[in-house]
């Protein structure tokens, strides 16, 4: 049976059964407390509760945060909450505490520190309100905590059930809480009374009048019985317990001699009256609990605790920690001063019942030692000896009281309990004992004071580092944590109070610093002139942080050459010279209500002080929408002030935004205050994770971008400048309504929450509502019977086969209705009469996004009646997707699934749940006939005659050939404001132009949810011949990122530049700024030619020279002839055509015709000994042959190589080139022409998975197609020359060329150029092609060439390259040698993490690494989202290639040189399978490897996996066979 062995998680599984809502307080999210472990385990298991009626809901908050404000809410709307956490939240929490006791409120509190608690945090709260229940032991604190949450369900008051940790040590674990008997303690009538009910109220700090009350009438005659008269009329002494059955330990409240009401106080049952609940009452509450736990366990419990001999003379009654003193009690002998003494301790420390204590005290003791273990103490005589001598020495029986001696109890080791203990009884034996004597040392031993420490979260350090970088030494935190401030704590020294008042009294120092230079410019006492001149210039520029600190170092050099007194008096205080940039920096925490003292200072003094507030909240906490949390929005609240330079930046959003905030507030003479977001649920969160957050707040408006100057409108300027610009049209029309919206927050402030919050839910439900309305209106006048079609669809199938039959339907006479499930109301679909629902599968038996919350609906609604609707569902899926057995269930599981549900729900089968196949002989069509037919016939029109010939679909060769050589209807399309998105068609032809529409992947379902469109832009691809660029053309792709797009640069996987979240409005001046770099972006994608690739080669500048002239000249030969890409891109202001690169000719394609290729065309040339560009992977293939001068010859030529393929599809498969021959390099452009033409004529233009160029040559057959090509050349190839590949990666680091330039080949991960706060790889690249010479080689494996560097200026690079950490190579050979696509969030085929996840990967793989002698060792790893291949990842080692998110089908065996295809190894394995495999073959072939054996050819030779001789094998033989059975 399960056990517990601590008293955190004994406490926290009885407050997760027992609660609607748990509130965890940590010290920080990233760092568990006692409760927060076992809170999240449970959590993660979805263990059910006994209270919640769904699964307990766990929010963690951290301890700095005003946690208690997150109960009112839930406590006003019916839930019952309970709180863990440590004590030190208490005393900055008693505004609240005396309103949440008038609430079911639960807190269960660890005493802190843990070595040596403070129990006056329990008594400076006593008088709150709440009832405090003490216990000891682990055994007691499960009994307990479920006795506090009785009571409160009970009384509806709060209870608060205190423990000292230390105390429970060493107690055996014990057996997990029962649940029934959990269930027959807790009092579910009541919760359930209680849940049904909502109490409403706004305010937080005054009194809302709530009050818990008790109807006396209702009260049962077995607590009436009980009543504590009848305790107190015994004179039985109390009978001793064991100390297992005993709790030794209290707690605090107001004193009173009795707090009992008298019987003619209680009602007769007949009458029933409501009044306050009284003390009497929540003992009767609690008693009967205890009666229930004894009567079930044996384990007995009364308020206060006697243990120990029935004649004792003496007692302690200790409010402290008693592990210690048990233990030397229990282990005294006879002779012992303490032998004999007994230990009293109260269960119930609020309300204090006297009359309790009085029973619970043998009539033999005399004398009672008090232990106070408080450090706060505010009067001379502690709390708990005033309630025990009122309780005591009143009343009739004071006479015989015993002698009351206080003791103050301090932190004792166990070593000396016994000495302490004879101490005690030494003191309490004098005729006149020392009252409040120290018992103990009143210090804790640094080596046990591990409190809560203040610690800024990892994730964090961003913004300082950023300010690090700007300022340099210049920086001054003045609330820096473990800085040395005096003796001040760090809790205090990190505030803003402690932090503005040293930054003022910082300043105050260098003003007078700032006298004292002028009167030394004046002085005489200088040895020299020369420091009198230098120190008035530095006096007028004093408080100009740029003319102090250029003029310093003057300064200082004068003054150190003079060596007066003087001058040595100035130099002690040198660093005031420097004109510091001073900070405050604080957290969201400084928001709330109680930690915005500081601000409010700081901002009203109108000092020149700068606060960077860094708020960690995510966007998708729920706490983010808790109107009663009070959380300032502290710009809003700064900038009302008027005086004050406020900024909202993210820096995962926008990094130059950053920098140009922080610049600006350190030049603001004034309060500045940077409120920065940075959002985390852990403080060891990914930067993925913070990513992902951080773009749907901005991207949703939850956290605009901004910056506020109020002196700008001095230089004509406008004061508030809006930096996130997706959301400017939508925030205007957001302040447009807001105007109304906050008039009207203002009358009715309690509707405030729900206005604001409920906006983009209502917009969402009223444009489903306009949508079926104008549906509705339309069939009005048609006849037959309707057919409402719903569909979940997320690559278009879904949605195409709805709309198909939609018109089918109509033809047989049907009124149909066709819209997207998530568009559907659900509140219509009992009204409906025919229904039908179509739906694709998606990622691990998933709905598509556009079904899911029409699903949700559905699935969790209990009240839907369908019993008055027909349906039938068609659901389409891949039965050999997921290919293990036990995933079979995902198969069409979202079909199955909502077939099952609405049939559950009343409604009657038209036909049965169609199943579309992908593996069927014509796919999903195979299933669907077979269910159409059935539909119609269930319908009654499958006979109908002479329907109307169907279109046939509209394929790509359709929209090109109609295109009008490109054109389409881009033009319109781009100036059509309504929409952020262009036509479908016309998505298909700006990929010829360069550009793909595409949507931020990470918002789908957030905008969805605010009624907005997708978060459309645009990627733009550059055509870049041999990835060569001028260091001018550099500056100018980056001052493009920034300008247009999304601020980085992506250098993709074919040498060249593509650009991110480029939205409609820049799309247009983008493409007219790359031409001005005289680059274009013309045939970068679409069915055409693509970029032509060339190896880097840095060591023979001149040979890698003529290969890339060829390079241009077939690239230039293949170029698209039509002027479209002029007209629309490049006209000028005068709507002339602007011309690039000569003269634009007449619309015509001589090489391509009006269709243009089936499939998109690759060409790359490879420079052996380097197949940097994966030569066998592409269309054409050149490998360049050189002569024996070392200058190039010729090439030998490869046809068919392709990486696309289609998850399970056996038809799709990845090829290698197939070797044509050789020929001349002047003849290379016209072989790669008739190649191309060739395919053009020859390939697939009806089946687009069987279109590329590798299919053509398999089907015709290799020498057919080489004749064809021979026959189109007029001359025949040539054999082919040898040559020999070493290597598929780059050679990084410094090289020499023939010339004697320098070459310096630098890492970049996945290609990704940006800035972050740690590595401003983005601004270094800057500042070298400002002063480069030479070229930038963008290099196949998506890294970076810096070329041509002259001996010369090599120092300054290398200067730059340190600088700007650029020259760091200390990398694993794994990481250095992988490579990934961009993936989710913007390519729309992505079906898992690629670019974003790969590099996390490969961090967990690298200790393995370490561990075997692996590091430096080069294997080729790489990873894409989908099976598209833009990675190449079949060539790879070892490759994982996406198949749902978060799940990768993997790959081994591939060729090192990039010659041999790898082969399936496992399918849809998650993270943990990975590391699993991964880890022990590492080590395998570290162990069993031969001298130079690469990790491919080792997976082959071990039998781990097949060689794939050829692509047409590439599906045989794999190691994991698919399974055809179904679950």
């Amino acid at each position: 049976m399960a056990s517990i062995s601590s008293v955190g998680e004994a406490v926290a599984r009885i407050a997760y059964l027992s609660s609607d809502v748990v509130l965890s307080v940590q010290p920080a999210l990233g760092r568990d407390s006692e409760f927060s472990k076992t809170l999240r385990s449970l959590t993660l298991k979805k263990v059910p509760g006994i209270i919640a009626k769904k699964l307990p809901e766990v929010q963690a908050i951290r301890h700095n945060a005003d946690p208690f404000l997150s109960a009112f809410e839930p406590l006003r709307s019916g839930k019952l909450v309970s709180v863990t956490t440590p004590s030190s939240t208490l005393l900055s929490s008693v505004p609240h505490l005396y309103k949440l006791a008038q609430y079911p409120l639960v807190i269960h509190v660890s005493l802190h520190p843990l070595s040596h608690p403070d129990y006056s945090e329990i008594t400076a709260i006593r008088q709150s309100g709440f009832t405090f229940l003490q216990s000891e032991t682990l055994r007691e604190a499960q009994d307990l905590a479920l006795s506090a949450h009785a009571l409160a369900i009970k009384s509806g008051r709060g209870v608060i059930h205190f423990f000292d940790i230390s105390n429970s040590e060493g107690n055996k674990p014990i057996s997990v809480e029962n649940r029934d008997l959990v269930k027959a303690i807790l009092d579910l009538d009541s919760a359930r009374v209680y849940q049904s009910t909502s109490i409403g109220g706004t305010s937080i700090y005054v009194d809302d009048g709530h009050l818990s009350t008790i109807t006396e009438g209702s009260l049962p005659s077995d607590n009436v019985s009980r009543s504590r008269l009848d305790v107190a009329a015994s004179s039985e002494p109390s009978k001793a317990t064991s100390r297992e059955a005993s709790s030794i330990d209290s707690s605090a409240r107001e004193s009173s001699t009795d707090s009992r009401p008298t019987i003619s106080s209680i009602s007769s049952v007949g009458s029933v009256t409501t009044r306050p609940m009284s003390s009497e009452d929540i003992y009767d509450f609690l008693q009967g609990t205890w009666d229930k736990i004894q009567s079930a366990t044996g384990r007995e419990y009364q308020a206060f605790e006697y243990t120990g001999p029935p004649d004792a003379e003496s007692a302690l009654f200790i409010f402290g920690s008693t592990g210690i003193f048990v233990d030397a009690i229990q282990a005294a002998t006879p002779s012992d001063d303490f032998a004999n003494i007994g230990i009293i301790t109260a269960r119930l420390y609020r309300p204090w019942l006297g009359t309790s204590l009085v029973e619970a005290l043998p009539p033999s003791v005399k004398r009672i030692a008090v232990l106070e273990q408080i450090k706060r103490k505010t009067t001379k005589w502690g709390p708990v000896l005033l309630d025990i001598l009122m309780s005591l020495k009143t009343g009739p029986a004071a006479a015989q009281a015993p002698l009351i001696v206080g003791h103050q109890l301090g932190h004792i080791e166990p070593a000396t309990a016994r000495q302490a203990l004879r101490g005690i009884c030494q003191n309490l034996k004098l005729p006149s004992p020392v009252q409040n004597l120290e018992v103990g040392s009143s210090k804790i031993p640094s080596e046990l004071d591990h409190d809560y420490a203040l610690q800024q979260p990892k994730v964090e350090t961003a913004y300082m580092k950023i300010l690090d970088q700007i300022f340099g030494s210049r920086l001054h935190v003045a609330n820096r944590l473990q800085a040395s401030n005096a003796g001040i704590s760090a809790s205090i020294a990190a505030n803003p109070e402690y932090g503005f008042g040293s930054l003022l009294a910082r300043m105050e120092h260098r003003k007078r610093f700032i006298n004292e230079v002028q009167d030394a410019a004046k002085s005489r006492d200088f040895v020299t002139e020369a420091p009198k001149s230098w120190l008035s210039k530095w006096a007028l520029g004093a408080e100009d942080s740029k003319k102090a600190s250029e003029l310093a170092p003057e300064v200082i050099a004068r003054l150190n050459n003079d060596g007066s007194r003087l001058a040595s008096q100035l130099l002690a205080s040198k660093g005031l010279f420097f004109k510091e940039s001073q900070w405050l920096i604080g957290s969201d925490a400084w928001a709330y209500d109680l930690g915005n003292s500081g601000v409010h200072h700081a901002i009203a003094s109108g000092a020149n002080v700068n606060m960077l507030i860094i708020d960690s909240q995510p966007y998708s906490e729920r706490a983010a929408a808790d109107a009663t949390r009070r959380k300032k929005d502290i710009g809003l609240y700064a900038m009302n002030f008027g005086n004050a330079y406020v900024a909202s930046v993210a820096v995962y959003s926008s990094y130059t935004q950053v920098l140009e905030a922080m610049i600006e507030a350190d030049q603001f003479d004034g309060p500045s205050v940077v409120v920065a977001y940075l959002p985390y649920n852990q403080e060891n969160d990914s930067p993925l994770t913070v990513l992902q957050e951080t773009k749907k707040a901005v991207d949703l408006g939850y956290w605009p971008l901004y910056r506020w100057n109020p002196n700008n409108e001095e230089n004509g300027l406008p004061n508030f400048s809006l930096d996130s610009e997706r959301i400017k049209k939508e925030l205007e029309e957001f302040l447009r309504r807001d105007n109304y919206m906050s008039q009207l927050m203002k009358r009715h402030p309690e509707f405030s929450a729900n206005l604001s919050d409920s906006y983009g839910s209502e917009v969402r439900a009223l444009q489903k509502r306009t949508a079926k309305d104008a549906y509705d209106q339309m069939l009005e006048g048609l006849y037959g019977a309707p057919m409402t079609i719903v569909f979940a669809s997320d690559n278009g199938n879904a949605e195409g086969l709805s709309k198909r039959l939609a018109n089918r339907g109509k033809a047989r006479g049907l009124k149909t209705m066709v819209m997207a499930m998530d568009d559907y109301p659900l509140e219509d679909l009992p009204s409906e009469e025919n229904v039908i629902m179509i739906t694709s599968t998606a990622g691990q038996g998933e709905f598509p996004q556009n079904g899911r919350a029409f699903w949700d609906g559905v699935k969790d609604s209990a009240d839907l009646d369908l019993s008055t609707i027909n349906f039938s569902v068609f659901a389409l899926g891949d039965s050999h997707y997921w290919p293990r057995k036990e995933d079979k269930i995902y198969y069409n599981k979202p079909g199955k699934d909502l077939d099952a549900r609405i049939a559950f729900l009343g409604a009657k089968r038209l036909a049965d749940v169609g199943l579309g196949d992908d593996q069927d002989p014509d796919g999903y069509q195979t299933g669907y006939a077979e269910w159409e037919a059935k539909l119609w016939q269930a319908l009654g029109v499958d006979k109908v005659e002479g329907l109307p010939e169907e279109p046939p679909p509209i394929t790509n060769e359709d929209i090109k050939i109609e295109s009008n050589f490109l054109r389409g209807t881009i033009a319109e399309g781009l100036k059509d404001t309504s929409t952020g998105a262009i036509a479908a068609s016309d998505q298909q032809l700006t990929k010829f132009h360069g550009t793909y529409m595409q949507d931020d992947r990470d918002l789908r379902d957030e905008r969805k949810a605010q009624g907005l469109e997708p978060a459309y832009a645009f990627m733009i691809r550059c055509r870049l011949n041999g990835g060569v660029a001028t260091p001018s053309q550099w500056l100018q792709m980056d001052a493009i990122s920034g300008a247009y797009g999304n601020e980085t640069m992506k250098l993709t996987t074919r040498q060249t530049f593509q650009f991110h979240g480029v939205v409609k409005g820049k799309l247009k001046p983008a493409m007219q700024a790359i031409n001005k770099a005289l680059m274009t972006t013309i045939a970068a994608c679409g069915d055409v030619n693509r970029n032509v690739m060339v190896s880097t080669l840095p060591t023979k500048s001149t040979y890698h020279q003529d290969v890339h002239d060829v390079s241009a000249r077939i690239s230039n030969h293949l170029l698209p002839s039509t002027t479209a890409y002029h007209e629309i891109w490049l006209k000028d202001d005068d709507d002339n055509k602007t011309q690039v690169a000569g003269n634009a000719v007449v619309d015509s394609e001589p090489l391509y015709g009006p269709t243009y290729l089936p499939r998109k065309f690759k060409i790359t040339i490879a420079i052996p000994p380097h197949n940097d560009t994966d030569v066998f992977a592409h269309d054409v293939g050149l490998i360049a042959i050189k002569n024996e001068k070392g200058c190039l010859e010729g090439f030998n030529f490869l046809a068919g190589g392709g990486m696309g393929v289609t998850h399970n599809n056996k038809k799709t498969y990845p090829r290698t080139g197939s070797m044509m021959g050789y020929a001349s390099a002047d003849k290379a452009h016209i072989i790669c022409e008739k190649i191309m033409l060739v395919q053009r004529d020859h390939g697939d233009r009806k089946n687009r998975k069987h279109a590329r160029l590798k299919y053509t040559i398999d089907d015709m057959g290799v020498d057919v197609f080489r004749g064809k090509v021979e026959d189109l050349l007029g001359f025949k190839f040539e054999e082919p020359r040898p040559f020999e590949f070493k290597s598929n990666i780059d050679t990084f680091g410094w090289q020499k060329d023939e010339l004697g330039y320098n070459h310096f080949t630098m890492f970049i991960e996945n290609g990704r150029v940006e800035d972050t706060a740690d590595f401003p790889m983005k601004a270094g690249l800057r500042e070298i092609a400002k002063i480069h010479k030479g070229e930038f080689r963008l290099t196949g494996n998506q890294h970076l060439c810096l070329s041509g560097v002259h001996d010369d200026d090599l120092d300054t690079i290398k200067g730059l390259l340190k600088q700007y950490k650029l020259d760091n190579l200390q990398f694993s050979g794994l990481r250095l040698s992988s490579s990934a696509c961009v993936a989710f969030p913007t390519c729309g085929l992505a079906m898992a993490e690629s670019e974003r996840y790969l590099p996390v990967l490969i961090t967990k793989l690298e200790q393995c690494l370490e561990e075997n002698g692996l590091k430096q060792d080069s294997i080729v790893m790489r990873m894409t989202g989908c099976p598209n291949g833009c990675a190449r990842p079949w060539l790879a080692e070892v490759a994982f290639v996406g198949k749902a998110y978060g799940a990768y089908n993997m790959y081994l065996g591939g060729g090192y040189h990039g010659q041999r295809l790898n082969k399936l190894y496992r399918s849809s394995i998650l993270e943990e399978e990975i590391l699993e495999i991964m880890k022990p073959l590492l080590k395998r072939y570290a162990l069993e490897r031969k001298d130079g054996e690469h990790f491919g050819d080792f997976t082959i030779r071990i039998g781990m996996i097949k060689a794939t001789t050829e692509g047409k094998t590439f599906h045989d033989d794999v190691a994991e066979e698919e399974s055809d059975a179904e679950a």
